[in-house]
């Protein structure tokens, strides 16, 4: 009797979700819409929960060992970090079903806000290897921020509800409880420059910063570089009727703001605080050292 032989497995491919993103969306409809358009011949889907952080990153190491080619987070830029984090160096792909509130990750690379168009785009995309920052050593991928953009992330921890408006509501909450304090930089080993009282302070590796607000409209994602946006205290009233430029791309044609360029930034601040670390919030002294490491994550970009 001839025995019909399997058709060879091309790919395997791994989803995990956080059931506590943003704001929502049913289980159910995402596994069916996944089992639709993943589930075909020459792949192995499989999914699971990540139920904490810690767990996300158990489970994504895990995958890293079971030889997973695609590894798809389903979440918030927070998930995305933590998961992401572990594939560094690997050739595991990650793939990007967005469901938090800024996924600055997503719009960076035009992938659907809209799940199920995610799910579709992602099937047809195309891995590439993008640079990574980091801050203290720890990765992120989107934003990185020092001052009173780093602040809001506690006010907005606050807010039991999710969603671009209680951001902005935090960030206005901030900008009066914020007090700012004079940075010592150095940018790419050069000369020390004192930066007095910053309230927006970023290290950007995309464009975005969340919720479609363009911290870096020049920020590409695998040119070797990270881009440094700031503006002083003093100048707050005069960016503030300038704000919608923040979303339509043309920040940097605001005079108050400055852009830089660079490969390794070195800051000194005049005492311990928290930093925004891909919309989380991590301890840190008040030195912090950020750094950006060429092509070291592979990511699915839909074409």
């Amino acid at each position: 009797m001839k025995t019909e032989s399997l058709p060879p497995v091309s790919r395997q491919v791994r989803v995990l979700i956080n059931p506590n993103s943003g704001l929502g969306v049913s289980l159910r409809s995402l596994l069916t819409r996944f089992a639709e358009v993943w589930d075909v011949d020459g792949c192995v889907l499989t999914h699971q929960i990540s139920k904490s952080a810690e767990d996300g990153r158990l489970k994504a190491r895990r995958a890293v060992a079971d030889g997973v080619d695609v590894l798809i987070a389903v979440g918030g830029d927070g998930m995305i970090n933590t998961i992401g984090g572990e594939l560094l160096g690997s050739d595991v792909a990650l793939g990007v079903i967005p469901t938090g509130s800024g996924n600055g990750f997503a719009r960076h690379f035009d992938i659907p806000l809209i799940p199920g168009r995610a799910i579709e785009r992602l099937a047809e995309a195309t891995p590439r290897r993008i640079d990574v920052g980091t801050a203290n050593g720890r990765p992120f991928f989107v934003t990185c921020s020092l001052a009173w953009d780093a602040a809001l992330v506690r006010s907005f921890e606050k807010s039991p509800v999710r969603g671009i408006l209680p951001y902005v509501l935090a960030g206005a909450y901030g900008l009066f409880e914020y007090r700012p304090e004079t940075f010592d930089i150095r940018i790419d080993g050069g000369e020390i420059q004192r930066i007095d009282d910053p309230m927006l302070f970023t290290a950007a590796n995309l464009t975005q910063f969340g919720g479609g607000a363009q911290i870096a409209p020049r920020a590409l994602a695998d040119d070797g570089r990270l881009w440094l946006t700031w503006a002083l205290q003093k100048d707050i009233p005069r960016l503030l009727p300038n704000l919608h430029k923040l979303f339509d791309g043309s920040i940097d044609q605001i005079p108050e703001i400055q852009l830089r360029p660079l490969r390794s930034l070195d800051v000194i601040r005049e005492s311990p605080q928290p930093i925004q670390v891909d919309g989380e919030l991590m301890d840190c002294g008040p030195e912090v050292q950020i750094r950006i490491r060429e092509k070291a994550l592979r990511v699915l970009v839909p074409n």
